[in-house]
């Protein structure tokens, strides 16, 4: 019986060696098949291939727009890979841009980022809410349709509570300027929400704690500083025109300042007329006292400070010296001169 039993073992052996080798065959090969469907679809076409993947794609939506545009070898390779490495969840909407150069976890791993396409746009300080979406419209971002539309949504910010009714504006003064890195494809809602979000940041972060100690609530603040950033030209000057505004305002002096009447007037003037000085408007501070009703404005974080750390001194009045800087003045009469110095 031991004769016949090692005799069959012997036989046996080369079968199962035969069919370890096809299993590790078999095996090798689906590894390289599916190694293979990782690979770049071309790894020499390097042309952009713009890909916009909607809000809501799931990620079997998403494979089928990258098989279409040629960027991957199969949507089940793609599928696969994302369950695999738990990105299924994890894809996000929005412009990429993507060349066949590049493999599917490269993709893949893009999407799941959210490396979407973006630019980079600066907004000046003193750009009131009107000039901002003029400069979105020129650089292609919104119409101004759009930016309209989106001026009228409501947003959700604890500062907008306070801003009174009677503003031309509810948002003027809170879109912060800055340079934005941005999606492409953002939408007119999504920037001012980015906006409001940023001087919601820095508001808290570098001012909030000092306009508390100063008596300052958020809305005086930033219209306090959207005076300085339309006066001032000259930034060392921040801190004495803040000096003296604040001044006037403690002395129950009209603060008479030119920009709050342009931001009034229906048309864009560069100089005002006496009949200008006399418009019925609660934003002309040539009639009514106190500060305007809200910003006329939005501004940086320098004339911010400066509103909330103005320059102690006595000066009640300054004019301009035709080089954007000023000439500031104590008394009445000394600010007559200067005005006939440099004006008139």
């Amino acid at each position: 019986m031991s004769e016949i039993s090692i005799s069959r073992s012997t036989r046996l052996r080369p079968l199962i060696v035969l069919s370890l080798l096809l299993l590790i065959g078999v095996t090798l090969m689906g590894y390289a098949f599916f190694s293979h469907q990782y690979t770049p679809v071309d790894p020499n076409d390097h042309r952009p291939i713009d890909v916009r993947i909607p809000a809501d794609s799931t990620a079997r939506d998403i494979a089928e727009i990258l098989e279409k545009e040629g960027l991957i070898r199969s949507q089940k390779a793609f599928l696969s890979y994302c369950r695999k490495e738990g990105l299924d969840i994890q894809l996000k909407a929005g412009h990429y841009r993507f060349t066949r150069s590049q493999s599917l976890p490269e993709i893949a791993g893009a999407i799941a980022r959210g490396a979407v396409v973006t630019r980079s746009i600066t907004i000046p300080e003193g750009y009131t809410v009107e000039k901002i979406g003029e400069l979105f419209e020129k650089e292609g971002l919104f119409t101004s349709q759009e930016w309209e539309q989106a001026l009228q949504a409501d947003y959700a910010f604890p500062f907008l509570e306070d801003v009174p009714a009677q503003v031309k504006n509810p948002l003027e003064g809170f879109l912060f300027p800055d340079t934005y890195l941005i999606p492409d494809d953002i939408s007119a809602r999504e920037m001012i929400q980015h906006m409001l979000a940023t001087f919601a940041r820095v508001w808290e972060e570098k001012l909030a704690a000092d306009a508390a100690d100063a008596g300052l609530t958020v809305n005086e603040a930033v219209t306090l500083a959207s005076l300085i950033e339309r006066e001032a030209q000259v930034g060392s000057e921040r801190e004495i025109i803040s000096g003296v505004i604040h001044n006037r305002l403690e002395q129950g002096m009209l603060l008479q300042i030119d920009a709050t009447v342009l931001y009034c007037l229906p048309d864009h003037k560069e100089k005002l007329t006496y009949a200008d000085l006399e418009v019925d408007d609660p934003y002309n501070t040539y009639k009514n006292p106190g500060l305007p009703p809200g910003p006329i404005a939005n501004p940086g974080l320098a004339s911010l400070e400066a509103a909330i750390h103005p320059q102690k001194h006595n000066y009640l009045y300054y004019v301009a010296k035709g080089d954007g800087s000023h000439h500031f003045s104590v008394t009445y009469q000394e600010h007559l001169i200067a005005k006939g110095r440099y004006i008139d």
